[in-house]
């Protein structure tokens, strides 16, 4: 099969949101059709924290994360050959790596720490804060330009998101408050530089590549911690390993790279403000956590700054 012919082959991503022509309708079901993607990537992302805290049911924190590594880097590696995709020119490969530095290592890594002393619920919220920064780090890099209405119902959620964070926290940052902004900070570059990438490649080629690329680097770093890390298998830590190499790490990060090709990077980002209000969800369902009062409010809240931001032109 021929890399064009195939049906995951994205588009370049928009770093404007495109608008709908008022004298074709294809354009606005194209608007649709990546909002339900961008949608899908963040349902994938939503339950990769409850996924990790089954994973280190039955891994240690770092054979986690070089495992996972190693198998979504053997599925995507799987697909390019498949589909016979010639490799990334020279030009792209150290965008490459800021991609595989910041989505395939350095987020899961940071976030799998957190996760040995936080709970999914708390470390969610705190990375709700990711939308606000993957747009910071898009006008920084791209130069993209949103609208002041877009940023003010942004800055909205962010802080809804922050006051729900410090309120939990009883006011002082833990350990693994530091984890996961450091997360945020290395996840918001990646998105950004492949946003970037994806305007000249297809964004699934993206994730691909940068995947396949830290195969030197965590084949034998899976080695090590394996050897020095017990194993306890059991279904927990087998799913959740398995989703988040798979699901979250490849098939999730699919989607989301075509939704952004449709809607843009600032407008898909915003769409990430519902994912730690799926994750609280996935939490009590999956892992029997608490949540408090102030989970709703956050939730209503969120969802409005959600509904602003989609009909802002960015």
């Amino acid at each position: 099969m021929r890399t064009e012919n195939s049906a995951i082959t994205s588009n370049p991503i928009a770093v404007t949101t495109p608008v709908a022509s008022p004298s074709s309708g294809v354009p606005a079901r194209k608007t649709l059709g990546g909002t339900l993607q961008a949608a899908l990537g963040v349902a994938a992302f939503s339950l990769t924290f409850p996924a990790t805290a089954w994973g280190l049911e039955g891994f240690g924190p770092w054979s986690l994360v070089a495992v996972r590594c190693v198998l979504a880097a053997l599925v995507a590696g799987g697909c390019l050959i498949a589909l016979r995709v010639p490799l990334p020119a020279r030009r792209h490969r150290a965008g490459l790596a800021v991609v595989a530095a910041g989505v395939v290592v350095g987020f899961p890594l940071f976030s799998t720490l957190a996760l040995q002393t936080s709970t999914t619920a708390h470390a969610a919220v705190v990375v709700g804060l990711l939308p606000l920064t993957t747009a910071l780090f898009s006008a920084l890099r791209i130069g993209t330009r949103p609208s002041r209405t877009f940023w003010t119902a942004a800055l909205v959620g962010a802080a809804a998101v922050a006051a729900f964070t410090v309120q939990q926290s009883g006011g002082a940052l833990s350990t693994a408050d530091l984890y996961l902004f450091g997360a945020l900070l290395v996840c918001a570059a990646g998105y950004t530089e492949g946003g970037r990438l994806a305007r000249v490649m297809p964004g699934w080629q993206v994730i691909g590549w940068a995947l396949v690329l830290c195969l030197p680097l965590s084949v034998p770093a899976a080695a090590v911690a394996l050897s020095y890390e017990p194993v306890h298998l059991n279904w927990h830590g087998v799913t959740g390993l398995l989703w988040v190499a798979a699901g979250s790490q490849f098939i999730g990060l699919v989607v989301w790279y075509r939704g952004m090709a449709a809607i843009g990077i600032p407008k898909a980002s915003q769409l990430q403000l519902a994912q730690p209000l799926l994750t609280l969800v996935w939490s009590v369902l999956l892992l029997g956590e608490h949540l408090t009062v102030a989970a709703p409010l956050t939730a209503a809240a969120v969802l409005v700054c959600i509904a602003v931001t989609q009909r802002a032109r960015g």
